[in-house]
């Protein structure tokens, strides 16, 4: 321990049910338990995750018999599983008229921006206050722009301005649109080339982040254009482009995933009233007694570490544990058993890439696995967006996008037996569980997260109960994340997150947002989309894709 309390009852007197003082420097040495080259470390040791509801316990006993139970619900075959039939149409598994299938990926996405969790073990009592957070706290895009030119510049061309990518061979004989489909930058062994490697998990959040690139580099060229940046350093036509591209990035967030995914209601209730329950700068410590601690410190010896942890903790943005491995993850529910990802070649030659999204009896050596698993090159591997979201007539044509799975109890089958464990693929478990369910499930043992009624009592709700979970003796006492879904699919039909999950999801992401000092919110709040886009003075996903060059018509 660097830091010394003055003795162990005044350090108690300031403690909020956390371990003395050991939550201030936090070990990073422990082994990854997620698949990811890349963040390889984190940008600030001293992020970690916070409660949300401190005063809250557990909504069971943290042991190893409590984690068996909840693995029983989210395993294969269990309650959880929908139990999909390739190409049958299931009851049970139906879809979400609200939302089409790009949400999901957009959600993922945009977790990847702000969360992970890299090294906790699947199978061990944790604490969100010694958990690093290896990514940024900030809807800043990190995810995508790394260190920036110069501190990452085996992301950029050469110059140091727009993204480096690399052309799909013979993928524009595979596509109805007959032109070239491109792909990050890969090393020798298919790895991606990009700050964040679970954004090559799949097929469909790959091709988003490579639309993100693009995105910035139609920025670019579109500043490149302008009179006033002819002669312009790069480092300003990079600053430029980058905070536009973040700001259009941070009106989608607000003006469409929020309002789709929690309802207009509710953010418009958070950015009114105000955050209610999210505390940003929440850690274990009072900030004054924090400085108390702090001043103990031999100057000499670790002076300079302990004014960077005073200036960090008082400025670093935390993500609430509740958050991160419960209400978030209802996206999960979300994805289908299988997408098509496009619609092939001229006369059908190639036929449309329509396959499961994970399909764990192919061979990891498959170079081109019929399933939509990330960490290849292939020429049929890419995305015709139109069937993840409405475009403009002219590119849409008479396409029909596929909807989400509603947010339910009942998640898609091939989530019950994750590929990652044959082989290393970014962003999958190496080990433990591979049911997705099942690994949510565990982690609220781990982190002893509180249940979905205690916290709707505390946040003024009437708890549900939940007479599925009554044979595990949960119905009463449910965890978050089922929670969450019961709330769902009970309160709204599946088609938007409940009263309680959505007031958690909404005042993190619009917490976020408040308290980073380089968002719109910010620097320009009075700031209006300017990029083309369907509907002037707005700017969707849509837009977006678009103004990047990843749409293009198919004539059908």
């Amino acid at each position: 321990m660097i830091f010394a309390a003055p003795n162990s009852q005044s350090c108690a007197a300031w403690l909020l049910g956390a371990a003395c003082l050991s939550s201030l420097v936090v070990p990073h040495t422990r082994a990854d338990t997620v698949q990811a080259r890349f963040p390889a470390a984190p940008r600030f040791p001293e992020n970690t995750f916070t409660r949300m509801f401190p005063t809250l316990h557990s909504f069971g006993p943290q042991d190893n018999a409590e984690r068996l139970l909840v693995e029983a619900i989210g395993a294969i075959s269990g309650i959880v599983d929908a139990g999909d039939i390739p190409g049958v149409t299931n009851p049970r598994n139906p879809d979400n008229p609200a939302m089409t299938a790009g949400f999901t990926f957009l959600g993922q996405f945009l977790d990847h921006d702000i969360t992970f969790d890299k090294r906790s073990a699947i199978n061990a009592t944790a604490d969100p206050y010694r958990t690093i957070n290896f990514r940024t706290p900030a809807f800043d895009l990190d995810s995508v722009y790394g260190m920036g030119p110069d501190g990452s510049p085996e992301y950029y061309q050469s110059d140091q301005v727009s993204f480096r990518v690399e052309p799909i061979p013979g993928s524009d004989k595979a596509s109805l649109a007959g032109v070239i489909r491109f792909d990050h930058p890969r090393d020798s062994n298919n790895n991606s080339i990009i700050p964040e490697s679970r954004n090559d998990e799949n097929l469909m959040v790959s091709q988003l982040h490579l639309g993100f690139m693009l995105f910035h580099n139609a920025v670019v060229a579109n500043l490149r254009s302008q009179p006033k940046y002819k002669h312009a350093h790069p480092r300003r036509l990079f600053k430029d482009a980058r905070q536009i591209v973040t700001y259009h990035y941070q009106w989608i967030i607000v003006h469409q995933f929020l309002p789709t995914t929690i309802g207009q209601n509710v953010v418009d209730s958070i950015l009114q009233g105000g955050l209610k329950f999210y505390n940003p700068l929440r850690f274990p410590f009072q900030l004054k007694q924090l400085d108390q601690v702090l001043s103990l410190a031999d100057d000499d010896q670790f002076g300079s570490s302990a004014a960077s942890l005073a200036h960090t903790r008082r400025t670093l943005p935390l993500v609430p544990i509740e958050f991160s491995v419960a209400a978030y993850r209802f996206g999960h529910s979300q994805v289908r058993p299988g997408y098509r990802a496009n619609f092939g070649g001229p006369a059908g030659v190639p036929p449309a890439f329509a396959p499961l999204v994970f399909n764990n009896s192919i061979s990891p050596t498959d170079p081109d696995p019929n399933d939509l698993r990330g960490t290849h090159r292939a020429a049929r591997r890419f995305i015709d967006w139109q069937t993840f979201f409405p475009m403009a007539p002219n590119l849409q044509g008479s396409i029909v996008p596929l909807h989400n799975k509603k947010i339910d109890t009942n998640v898609s089958s091939p989530l019950f037996n994750l590929p990652g464990q044959q082989a290393p693929l970014d962003g999958l478990p190496s080990s433990g569980p591979s049911a997705l369910p099942a690994r949510n499930l565990a982690r609220h043992v781990n982190f002893a997260i509180p249940s979905g009624q205690a916290i709707a009592s505390f946040m003024g709700e009437t708890p549900l109960v939940v007479p599925r979970l009554s044979p595990f003796g949960l119905n009463t006492s449910t965890p978050l994340w089922y929670y969450c879904l019961f709330e769902a699919e009970t309160t709204q039909q599946g088609e938007r997150l409940g009263p309680v999950c959505g007031r958690i999801v909404g005042e993190v992401f619009i917490g976020l947002l408040k308290f980073d000092r380089n968002s719109y919110f910010n620097l320009a709040p009075h700031f209006v989309p300017f990029l083309p886009s369907a509907v002037p003075g707005n700017f969707t996903i849509s837009d977006l894709l678009t103004f990047a060059g990843v749409v293009f018509p198919l004539g059908l």
